[in-house]
């Protein structure tokens, strides 16, 4: 028998406590609109009520959650979507008095990770974070769990794992964990080697849909997943980036950041964003017609900050000019380039731009070499910022000049041509 892919009614429900303002609640409210989305769920509606603080036991108050009861029935919702992390208990008591099933922000990214992961790195970090956030919520979640892939929020590990006791899932994690370490250590090996080449080193950063893996393959001619979605990339790819004059340097795209990110994920893709810690430069990409722009680059900002990267020369690039949004300001403190990353023009400023930030990390050159070294005069235009070449016919000679990075081996080859 053919099974269709049916998609899930969800109904969101929001809590805005006083610390909360109006704006900014309405647009994480539409992010977990978009998060639904994403998910393959269909939003039916949303439910909110204002509180002082959310309540202990069911998150909204008892006649809310009565209220809410009620509009699954009419409605024949199949999932409650809270727009915060539910405790243990707050899970348990909502999933005895609503009928449908209950899942909160968390567990939605968690599922939608599930789906997009790729590498082995990115599927053993998706199941370390459902693990670790299923275990303290094993107790009365039977009926849920034993679903067998039952729609949004029950994807990734397989239930049948899960059905099992706290131990297996204990022992599992333990083992996720070594696997990590060992992916983790060969990754670490990779960087060292890219390190002692000494290759520049450019990370894409930004909020989730911005535009970053459009921008990268633009740059790179990659074949990275870019789509209208929240997360649609999740492992990191780098791949070269060929600079105006010639100059070889390396990007890397990376996972969209997002605001109020579940801490499990925070731990487990840590080591995704560690290539981000080895870059030389970040370009942090803002999605200029997105009306809340300025709380997604606040939301990197501050994310970068935990990670201890703040101190990395930042491009910011403001992506989609074409479509910006009517009461967009300019707000970074960083260099800034505007663009569409469909118009090719843009992206040459932006390589001229990037290509700039790079000459400022390096020290200049002026030097002679002779014409049979043709393997050094090559590495001059690939590995440093060649600006003049001329050939002497007198003395055989090319005059170089041009920029280079100031611990790279080939500063060291040139000091014995020099004038």
């Amino acid at each position: 028998m053919e099974q269709k892919e049916t998609r899930e009614k969800a109904i969101l429900v929001g809590c805005q406590t006083n610390d909360n303002d109006d704006r900014r609640f309405h647009y994480s409210m539409e992010e977990l609109g978009s998060l639904t989305e994403t998910a393959q769920g269909d939003v039916l509606m949303s439910v909110v009520q204002k509180r002082d603080r959310v309540h202990s036991a069911t998150y909204i108050g008892k006649g809310k959650v009565v209220e809410l009861n009620a509009l699954v029935e009419e409605l024949e919702a199949d999932l409650v979507i809270f727009n915060d992390e539910l405790s243990p208990s707050q899970k348990r008591n909502l999933a005895s008095e609503v009928n449908a099933r209950i899942i909160d922000r968390t567990q939605l990214i968690l599922d939608i990770f599930a789906q997009r992961a790729r590498s082995k790195e990115g599927k053993l970090q998706v199941e370390l974070a459902q693990l670790q956030y299923i275990l303290p919520r094993l107790a009365g979640q039977g009926i849920s769990l034993s679903r067998l892939g039952g729609g949004i929020g029950t994807r990734g590990p397989g239930e049948t794992k899960l059905e099992s006791d706290r131990r297996h899932i204990r022992r599992r994690i333990d083992d996720i964990k070594t696997q990590l370490s060992v992916v983790v250590q060969h990754r670490e090996r990779y960087r060292e080697r890219r390190k002692k080449n000494k290759t520049f080193q450019v990370a894409i950063v930004g909020y989730t849909n911005a535009g970053k893996s459009t921008l990268f393959n633009r740059l790179s001619e990659a074949e990275s997943y870019e789509e209208n979605q929240l997360f649609a990339t999740l492992d990191p790819m780098t791949r070269k980036l060929i600079l105006p004059s010639g100059f070889l340097s390396l990007i890397t795209d990376t996972v969209g950041f997002i605001q109020d990110l579940p801490t499990t994920l925070i731990a487990a893709f840590r080591s995704t964003l560690e290539e981000v810690k080895e870059a030389d430069l970040l370009l942090h990409v803002v999605d200029m017609s997105n009306p809340d722009y300025f709380q997604h680059e606040k939301t990197v900002n501050k994310l970068l900050d935990d990670l201890d990267i703040k101190d990395i020369p930042q491009l910011t690039v403001y992506n989609k000019k074409d479509i910006k949004h009517q009461d967009f300001v300019p707000t970074a403190n960083t260099p800034t380039v505007f663009i569409s990353a469909f118009d090719e023009n843009d992206r040459q400023a932006l390589k001229e731009k990037l290509e700039k930030a790079v000459m400022e990390k390096m020290v200049p050159y002026d030097v002679k070499v002779p014409s049979e070294e043709g393997k050094l005069l090559s590495q001059l235009k690939n590995e440093t910022i060649l600006r003049e070449l001329k050939f002497d016919e007198e003395q055989e000679v090319y005059r170089c000049k041009g920029y280079t990075l100031e611990d790279h081996q080939i500063t060291g080859q040139l000091q014995k041509f020099k004038l």
